[in-house]
């Protein structure tokens, strides 16, 4: 039905010219897709200075890479962004293209869906592919994050699709020994730029939350009780050098800021150790963290449906067994 082949990744990129995780880590997932049929995995690179980029996608899953560069990309613009990519998408008809949902994927995805005339599943937190059809099947929290939905794109291609930060573990590949870098020179005009940054404001407290790289995660619910009981949840996650991390619960309770929040509407992790406290387990929170490897959960409901997804589960009131637990840790690591 269609000649598109291929898969590709939009590499989003830092200042200093190296990847952002969320493209490297959608590498490897595309990797795996494009290998049952035997196609290629392109990183779509764009940026003023790629170099380090290039270097880190060729040990990340990418077969070759297309780079679009020069001073017009130094920052990110919408339009001058989209417009690139769109020629050269409709250059090389490309199967799939995968986008990390961040802000900037956020905003780039639905553009690039709408210039394409195809569709976009958004915020994806599952990826699955039939390899007969050659679809993707994305899957996404649906309703008000109350059931996950899969969806395909039958009828238009490039299949596209965001996914959040975190869904995938980044993995390590050989280099390609055809690996191939394609440089595009795509001007835009000056006239034709309808929007620009006028200036970045930096969340100071969300720089010092760094969830998605975490390999150790404590996070309170609503069931800690008040906002001061937070105390016990931070010093639990200093003693296992973790991060602190929460329901959106007790975000909207005002007990902490947006900045820790896991699920649905926050951030979608993937640590070695999840701890949650005090938190039920609705499937928007789970939607953020079912993918740690451990899960551990302290809840005084033995029936919360937390403890479905959970490895290990602690039957009882975390006020009481959260400091009895770091304690006994402090001691532990004292011997």
């Amino acid at each position: 039905m269609f000649d598109n082949k291929n898969f590709w990744v939009y590499i989003e990129t830092r200042e200093d010219g190296s990847a952002k995780n969320g493209g490297l880590e959608l590498l490897g997932q595309a990797r795996v897709m494009a290998d049952q049929v035997n196609e290629e995995v392109i990183a779509l690179i764009v940026g003023k200075n790629v170099d380090k980029a290039i270097e880190q996608v060729k040990k990340s899953g990418a077969t070759s890479a297309i780079t679009i560069t020069g001073d017009l990309y130094a920052e990110y613009n919408t339009d001058v962004y989209t417009n690139a990519i769109v020629q050269t998408v409709n250059e090389y008809q490309p199967n799939v293209i995968l986008i990390s949902a961040t802000s900037q994927g956020r905003d780039l995805g639905p553009r690039m869906s709408s210039r394409l005339h195809t569709g976009l599943t958004a915020d994806c937190t599952a990826l699955a592919f039939d390899v007969e059809k050659k679809e993707v099947q994305w899957t996404r929290p649906a309703f008000g994050g109350n059931l996950m939905a899969t969806i395909i794109c039958a009828e238009h291609r490039p299949q596209m699709g965001t996914v959040r930060p975190g869904v995938f573990e980044k993995q390590e590949y050989e280099i390609s020994p055809n690996f191939e870098v394609i440089t595009k020179d795509i001007d835009f005009p000056q006239e034709k730029i309808l929007s620009r940054i006028v200036e970045v404001i930096v969340d100071e407290d969300a720089g010092y939350v760094d969830l998605e790289g975490a390999e150790i995660i404590v996070s309170g619910g609503r069931g800690i009780g008040k906002p001061e009981n937070f105390k016990l949840i931070e010093e639990l996650a200093e003693v296992l050098g973790g991060t602190v991390g929460s329901s959106r619960a007790a975000v909207d309770a005002g007990w902490i800021s947006h900045a820790h929040q896991v699920g649905q509407t926050g951030k979608t992790v993937g640590p070695k150790v999840y701890i949650a406290c005090g938190i039920s387990g609705q499937i928007q929170h789970l939607a953020g963290m079912s993918g740690s490897d451990v899960i551990i959960a302290i809840n005084k409901d033995e029936n919360a449906p937390i403890f479905r997804v959970a490895d290990y589960g602690i039957v009882g009131d975390l006020l009481t067994i959260v400091p009895k637990l770091t304690e006994r840790i402090k001691k532990k690591k004292k011997m």
